[in-house]
């Protein structure tokens, strides 16, 4: 057995692909084998200098670029420094995925929810700053088509799109050569039979409907019309020798006989022949193909076959679009059934009805059926008090997310009762927009707080079944500092909000809003803020009054001093501060910008720019941005410092007055002072 050797790739030798011998000693030979050298990189690799290709895709002193560079990292080193390299890639972004939930104020704690929204001061109260993001990211997401479809404008120009698409299709259902248009829309064909030469000029002709497709539907019937030549073919030879056993059956028999039976297997194989005139096949265009099938096939396959070539048979006229008026079934003489009525439903034994139920229904007073709608209060709709957008909004949607139907639904006491419920909504701002959001709603009224301050804390595995709205942080950051946000922010700030980090007064509950911060950073003068711009906690450090007005200069405060330092020593001082402190100072001139642009490899992250791409047919997508940079298509990267504030690690109380003096003054701390004695109970028996 001769084995035909495998081709060795140009520059490759035979010996040279199975030997791993450091000390070969195999003489050097041009299509053999190759000296043994050492890698030029110095990474200890000894191998032969036709795999030194190969090796640079292994070596660990190989420069390459990052693993992420298709993420926007530009950065390049050695390989085996790229798993360090990942703990603080500028484009190992994480996003953080902390999740809590809110409920909707009550109607019980308006008067608290009422006095915070008027004077919110979210720089201070922290918990009423975190749920008004929440409740703004909340008030975005709701969509008001999907709450109160009825109360949506329609837009005009998806009407005009449904209105062709609807008579798009009613055409392309509805088109025929030749019929007419009866009074309930549909096209009934002609009574007229069309000839095979009329039907090859129509096929021929343009002016036919769905002409277009006419040549894939001759490709697929082409195959079935071979397909049938060939059963045909197979058909008469079975027939054939069926004739030929029976004559070898029947050689005593008369002449005359054997005759008659070669004339009768003459005329068989004359008609099992397959015709060229378009009568054989089951093609759609062919004459006779209905009456072939019902023939030769059995019900089943017939209707398959109608169910997937009706269509084509009705535009070859093989089959009529509507059932003539002559053609339809008229009832004969038919003989009346007995109708017995079967109630197989039993009330079970533990059914218990309502007392209401249990009376005599002779003595039941009359009642009709009857609407109940807001007209029956003789009150016009203008005098009808209007629903609050909000408050429903949320409602409904919470009942939506929970139960999986709105508020007013038939619902089935038991058995034999059913609630039918209606309700319907009088909003003021009605009707809404089609992409109209519950945000764009109250953007032109008064802010207030429709959620709850205090938030609970969730795990993915907690079954969230109760009336509340779930939110998540959603902000990004590098590997590196996921670890020290997450201790701090959501740790250390968020989880003890309510009376342990931020202190509220006891009377909160009468509308009092006075709240104090009582930890602050251990060894650091520095208070927790919230930042309304970047929607994250920040570390606020308390300069003195001094360094904030600057040094003077011939009697004149230099506010500005840091711009007259030289490049290094900005770069050095930008150095020791935090990712949300540079990007403040980004901010400030341009000066400052650059000093923070040469930071952004070590301290900044990059990402690509994403934008929403709507096609035609209503569909979207999201996609990388890109532009063109020399002839070649780059995508837009984004480099920005995360709202990360500097890490800390111990916490201490801070010099904040007790609470109880904050109770002297509070204005919802009234005392009821009682100067007249008061008899107590057993004194008067005494007496």
């Amino acid at each position: 057995m001769k084995v035909k050797s495998r081709k060795m790739p140009v520059g490759h030798h035979e010996h040279c692909d199975k030997c791993y011998n450091v000390h070969c000693q195999v003489p050097v030979q041009s299509s053999v084998s190759c000296m043994v050298i050492k890698c030029r990189k110095n990474c200890g690799a000894i191998l032969h200098m036709c795999k030194q290709e190969e090796h640079q895709l292994l070596c660990p002193n190989e420069t390459v670029p990052c693993l992420n560079v298709i993420y926007g990292c530009p950065l390049t080193m050695l390989r085996h420094r790229l798993a360090k390299h990942l703990e603080v890639c500028p484009a190992s972004v994480v996003c953080c995925s902390q999740e809590w939930n809110r409920w909707p104020v009550s109607e019980t704690d308006l008067t608290f929810y009422k006095n915070v929204s008027e004077n919110p001061q979210t720089e201070v109260n922290l918990d009423v700053a975190m749920a008004l993001r929440d409740q703004a990211l909340l008030f975005q997401s709701i969509k008001m088509k999907n709450i109160f479809p009825e109360l949506v404008v329609s837009d005009p120009a998806l009407q005009e799109i449904s209105t062709g698409v609807n008579s798009l299709a009613e055409e392309a259902t509805c088109s025929l050569v030749n019929g007419e248009f009866t009074e309930t829309g549909c096209t009934r064909m002609e009574e007229k039979e069309l000839n095979q030469e009329e039907r090859d000029a129509l096929a021929r002709s343009r002016d036919v409907d769905c002409i277009q497709n006419y040549s894939s539907w001759e490709k697929i019937f082409k195959k079935e019309m071979d397909g049938c030549k060939q059963t045909v073919k197979n058909l008469s030879k079975e027939e054939g020798n069926r004739k030929e056993k029976e004559e070898q059956g029947s050689s005593n028999c008369q002449g005359g006989t054997r005759d008659s039976n070669m004339s009768q297997e003459t005329a068989a194989a004359a008609a099992a022949a397959p015709r060229m005139d378009g009568a054989t096949g089951f093609a759609p265009w062919q004459d006779g193909v209905l009456e072939r099938l019902s023939r030769e096939v059995n019900i089943a396959e017939y209707n398959m076959y109608l169910v997937h070539n009706g269509a084509m048979l009705i535009n070859f006229g093989q089959l009529a679009a509507c059932t003539p008026r002559d053609k339809d079934f008229v009832y004969g003489n038919l003989e009346p059934i007995e109708v017995k009525s079967v109630r197989t439903f039993n009330v079970p034994i533990s059914y218990r009805a309502k007392r209401c139920h249990l009376k005599d229904p002779a003595r039941k007073a009359k009642t009709a059926h009857q609407s109940v709608d807001t007209s029956d209060l003789k009150e016009s709709l203008e005098d009808l008090p209007k629903c609050d957008e909000v408050s429903t909004t949320l409602l409904c949607s919470l009942e939506k997310e929970l139960k999986g139907h709105s508020i007013s639904e038939s619902v089935g006491i038991d058995g034999h009762y059913v609630d039918i419920g209606t309700q319907t909504y009088n909003f003021a701002s009605a009707p809404f927009k089609a992409d109209a959001t519950l945000a764009d709603v109250i953007a032109d009224k008064p802010h207030s707080l429709y959620v709850h301050i205090e938030a609970e804390s969730v795990t993915r595995r907690h079954n969230k079944t109760s009336s509340a709205f779930s939110c998540m942080c959603g902000h990004f950051f590098r590997r590196d500092e996921y670890r020290s946000h997450f201790r701090n922010v959501h740790c250390d700030i968020q989880a003890s909000l309510s009376g342990w980090f931020q202190q509220r007064c006891p009377l909160a509950y009468l509308g009092c809003t006075f709240t104090q911060t009582r930890f602050h950073p251990a060894g650091h003068q520095a208070t927790i803020k919230y930042c309304q711009s970047v929607s994250a906690f920040v570390l606020q450090p308390e300069v003195p009054s001094a360094l904030c007005e600057g040094p003077q200069r011939n009697g004149v405060h230099n506010l500005d001093p840091l711009s007259s330092l030289p490049m290094e020593i900005l770069q050095h001082i930008a150095g020791y501060l935090d990712s949300f402190t540079l990007s403040q100072l980004s901010q400030v001139s341009h000066l400052m910008r650059e000093v923070c642009a040469i930071l952004l490899l070590e301290r900044g992250m990059v990402s690509l720019k994403w934008e929403k791409k709507t096609y035609s047919h209503g569909g979207s997508s999201w996609r990388s941005s890109h532009t063109y940079f020399s002839s070649a298509s780059v995508f837009l990267q984004v480099w920005e410092f995360s709202p990360l504030f500097s890490s800390v690690d111990r916490w201490g109380f801070s010099n904040n007055p007790s609470m109880s003096d904050h109770l002297k003054t509070c204005s919802f701390y009234q005392r009821e002072v009682h100067t007249e004695p008061v008899a107590l109970p057993c004194l008067g028996e005494v007496r």
